[in-house]
C-alpha cells in the first residue's frame, strides 16, 4: 500500500484530540472484562455508544485542549503517510471521501464530508461519552468517525488479524459505509433491537464491508481533489488479503467462540467471518455500490 509521495494531505477532514480529556468526565466504561465485553459489542457497530449502553447522557462535552501532536502539523504529504501510522489514517480518509465525493457527482447527488476524530482513551461525541474499549464507531448525529488508534494493535493481539496498512484502511472505509448508509437513509433499518444472522443490524454491517470493498476497488484510480492524480498509487494482493484477514477476524463467530466458547448465530450483530469476507470480495470485485444489497 503506497501514496503518492508528492501529495498534499487534507488534515481538515481529521481531527486530532489525542491526549484531550473531557473536563470532569469519566469513562463509562472500564478496562478488564466489561471493556472487552464493550468491545465485542460495538465493534464497527457503526452507531453511537449512546445505542451500546455506554452514555452519560445529554450534549457532547467540551474537550479541553492538550500537547497532542496534532496531525495537521505532521502530515503534510502522501510520504509522511508512507512513514506515520496517523498521517496514514489522515490519507485514507481523504481517498474514501475523494471516492464518494465522484460517486455521488457521478449518479448526480451530493456528498456530505464527514470528519475522523482521532482519540485516546475517550471522547465525547453527539451519541454520548465513549472510551477506546468501543472500538471504532460512526456517530450519526455528529456525522463523525472516531477512533482509537490502539485498536489497531488490539486488532493484532486480541483479534488474530495479520494487520498491516490495509487492515487499518479496511477499519476506515468500513466506517465510512455506515456514513454512507445514514446519507442514504438505510443506517436505521439497524435500529429495530432485533439480532441475529438474518436481521437487519447484521446486514448493514454487510452492506458497510461491500462499500469498502468498492472504495478499494477504485482507490488507485480516483482522482484526489487537490492533485487530479490518485493519492493511492498502489494497492497489492497482500493489502487486500490484509483487509479480508482483519474482516475474518472480527466476524461474530469468531469473536463468540473466543470469548465465551461458543458460536449462537441468534445473537450476531455483524456477521459471520465468512459473510464479512464476503461482501468485502463482493465490492472490490465489482466495484458497483449497487451490488452491495445486502436487504434483498
Amino acid at each position: 500500500m503506497q501514496f503518492d509521495d508528492d501529495a498534499d494531505l487534507d488534515t481538515s477532514e481529521v481531527r486530532d484530540v489525542r491526549g484531550s480529556r473531557l473536563p470532569g468526565g469519566r469513562a463509562t466504561v472500564g478496562g478488564g472484562i466489561i471493556g472487552v465485553v464493550a468491545l465485542v459489542l460495538g465493534l464497527f457497530f457503526g452507531i453511537g455508544p449512546d445505542q451500546l449502553g455506554l452514555s452519560s447522557g445529554g450534549d457532547e462535552p467540551a474537550v479541553t485542549s492538550s500537547s497532542a501532536a496534532q496531525v495537521d502539523q505532521a502530515c503534510r504529504k502522501g510520504s509522511d503517510a508512507n512513514t506515520r501510522e496517523d498521517c496514514r489514517i489522515v490519507a485514507v480518509v481523504n481517498s474514501v471521501q475523494d471516492y464518494w465525493r465522484g460517486e455521488y457527482a457521478r449518479r448526480g447527488g451530493r456528498y456530505a464530508d464527514a470528519p475522523t476524530v482521532m482519540f485516546t482513551r475517550q471522547v465525547g461525541t453527539a451519541c454520548g461519552t465513549a472510551t477506546s474499549a468501543v472500538g471504532p464507531f460512526y456517530c450519526p448525529g455528529d456525522r463523525r468517525v472516531y477512533l482509537d488508534l490502539g485498536f489497531f494493535q488490539e486488532l493484532r493481539t486480541t483479534f488474530g488479524s495479520s494487520g498491516g496498512p490495509f487492515a487499518q484502511a479496511y477499519v476506515v472505509a468500513h466506517e465510512y459505509g455506515h456514513h454512507v448508509q445514514n446519507l442514504t437513509g438505510t443506517l436505521g433499518r439497524a435500529q429495530d433491537g432485533r439480532t441475529g444472522a438474518d436481521s437487519n443490524a447484521v446486514r448493514v454491517e454487510l452492506q458497510a464491508d461491500c462499500y469498502a470493498g468498492v472504495w478499494a476497488r477504485h482507490a488507485t484510480t480516483t482522482p484526489d481533489d487537490r492533485t487530479g492524480r490518485p493519492l493511492l498509487t498502489r494497492l497489492t494482493e497482500a493489502d487486500i488479503h490484509d483487509g479480508l484477514d482483519a474482516a475474518a477476524a472480527v466476524g461474530d463467530d469468531r469473536i463468540q467462540e473466543k470469548f465465551q466458547g461458543r458460536v449462537t448465530p441468534e445473537n450476531w450483530t455483524h456477521g459471520s467471518a465468512a459473510q464479512r469476507q464476503q461482501w468485502f470480495q463482493q465490492g472490490f470485485r465489482t466495484g458497483d455500490m449497487a451490488r452491495c444489497d445486502t436487504f434483498r
